[in-house]
């Protein structure tokens, strides 16, 4: 798990192709290698990916088809500046909220303010069952709040210091960010989806996540 706070970030190096995917060389700082050992978990432009290997300045990581398909990822030319952020360990302060690093889908920045304000971004429609005014939602992997939403867009409120520590400040619109809806609202989602008719969850879903 992890919590969508951006602490590190990484430049993509390399996607070399290989039997069933493709292996990312992502150089990062100091910080976040020392907790890159080969087996971990590291939240990568909103994806967890394990890493794979690492070096005195890098550390790898292998994608399969499927995160190729359903990423962003797949897609950065290299040089592309990444968000890097470890698994949470046990103590650690949660200040965002859980965030698993399974994309749901990608979105793309449709419009956003010269200094601080609002931001709108395009999203798949299967998203907006579990997109909520005042839910979480991750962009990128950063940990934001729904301000607005529609059938296929939301909107976030963005400070100054998220958009100067993080790739958004040289972000234009049209391009693309892996997206993944707020845990809550995919599994209360899926329940209604299935015809689950306890009142509880009617209550919620008249609440905004429907």
């Amino acid at each position: 798990m992890f919590t969508g706070l951006i602490r590190n970030l990484g430049t993509l190096e390399s996607r070399r192709p290989r039997p069933g995917g493709a292996r990312l060389v992502i150089a990062a700082e100091p910080e976040l290698l020392e907790r890159a050992e080969e087996g971990a978990s590291i939240c990568t432009n909103g994806a967890c990916l394990t890493a794979a290997a690492r070096g005195p300045r890098t550390w790898e990581a292998d994608l399969s088809e499927e995160t190729l398909a359903r990423t962003t990822l797949g897609r950065l030319a290299p040089g592309a500046l990444l968000h890097l952020e470890p698994s949470l360990r046990v103590g650690d302060p949660l200040d965002g909220h859980l965030v698993s690093g399974h994309v749901d889908g990608v979105g793309t920045l449709l419009e956003r303010p010269r200094g601080e304000g609002i931001w709108r971004f395009a999203m798949p429609a299967d998203l907006a069952p579990m997109t909520a005014p005042k839910g979480s939602v991750t962009v990128d992997g950063i940990s934001l709040t729904v301000v607005d939403c529609g059938l296929d867009w939301f909107t976030v409120a963005l400070i100054p210091e998220t958009v100067r520590r993080t790739r958004l400040e040289g972000m234009t619109a049209g391009t693309e960010v892996n997206l993944e809806a707020d845990p809550v609202g995919r599994f209360v989602a899926r329940a209604l989806s299935q015809g689950a008719a306890e009142d509880r969850l009617r209550r919620f879903a008249q609440g905004g996540w429907s």
